[in-house]
């Protein structure tokens, strides 16, 4: 794996402020703080199946729960007895994310902020978003074929949740007076599955979540929040769904639309393992210096589809 080092960088390349340009007014002794965009895999997932993690390519061999079978019983019948044998799923610990920077000595010793621990928390930081982004636009076509589509629902199909058209016409509307039912249908959907009351959750664009805080919700009384959504900004449970807002859904444009797929389930449904494998210092062949940088490996799977839907969305 190669490194983004380039031998040849003149000594001001190395990043503006911290080079033979550094300014002390500017750099007055703080570095302003950054707002990252919230993270919400750690939070839909479960982290059941980790395990050891060394490397990339391994994996986790996940034994799923048979299920057994339910007779009807008369009096002197013959009992009959299967051998319960579950499925395995593996977990393929098959991608990886890394960061490296220089740490220049000279440019060290004018700087008068801890410059090289910021710039490692942004990294890890950028590593989360990075990792999240990927995560909310690879799941969504692992739902289950009854918890998509224009006729959801594994019992009644009467639950519409949008599908993709080159017009973007196909995908749900969501308005202020919209949106709250769509969610409890979401909810519907779950519940034909028998998935679990405790522990769901619905990731949804910001835009979305702004809706909700419009709606008749932002009343404390109706979320069952201690405050109302529009004083604390949180967008609180609805209908057993822990809501998270999250600006990571990257937008599919069909014509001049922008469609979303808003994921809803619980968090059997999806596992995550993952480990920081390299952090490491390293000196610098070319310059006066270190070299700093870090693999994380991971992998994520969606073990439970029926436990997970899709919502395919647009703003109203």
């Amino acid at each position: 794996m190669g490194y983004p080092i380039d031998a040849t960088l003149a000594a001001g390349d190395y990043g503006t402020g911290l080079s033979g340009n550094y300014i002390p007014e500017i750099w007055s002794g703080k570095l302003l703080e950054k707002f990252y965009t919230a993270t919400v895999f750690t939070a839909i997932s479960n982290t059941d199946y980790e395990g050891e993690i060394s490397s990339q390519g391994d994996k986790v061999i996940i034994r799923t729960v048979p299920a057994i079978t339910i007779s009807e019983y008369k009096v002197g019948m013959t009992l009959n007895y299967e051998r319960p044998k579950g499925d395995t799923v593996e977990l393929l610990i098959d991608k990886g994310k890394y960061f490296g920077f220089v740490i220049n000595d000279v440019e060290k010793k004018q700087a008068d902020v801890a410059y090289v621990d910021k710039w490692a928390e942004d990294a890890s930081e950028q590593m989360k978003i990075n990792i999240d982004r990927g995560i909310l636009a690879d799941i969504p076509a692992d739902s289950h074929a009854d918890n998509a589509g224009a006729a959801s629902g594994k019992i009644s199909g009467s639950v519409e949740l949008g599908a993709a058209a080159a017009d973007g016409s196909a995908a749900i509307a969501l308005a202020k007076t919209t949106i709250i039912d769509k969610v409890v249908e979401c909810g519907l959907v779950l519940d034909e599955q028998d998935v679990p009351e405790t522990g769901r959750w619905m990731v949804l664009p910001s835009w979305a979540c702004t809706r909700i805080k419009l709606s008749e919700l932002k009343d404390a009384s109706l979320t069952g929040d201690g405050k109302s959504t529009l004083r604390n900004g949180r967008t609180g449970m609805i209908d057993r769904f822990e809501i998270f807002n999250s600006n990571n859904i990257i937008p599919v444009t069909e014509g001049s639309v922008k469609c979303y797929n808003s994921i809803f389930g619980h968090k059997s449904a999806l596992t995550f393992a993952s480990q920081l494998t390299e952090n490491e210092l390293i000196p610098n062949p070319n310059d006066f210096g270190k070299l700093m940088r870090g693999l994380q490996v991971y992998g994520y799977e969606v073990i439970h589809p029926e436990s997970m839907g899709t919502l395919y969305c647009k703003a109203a």
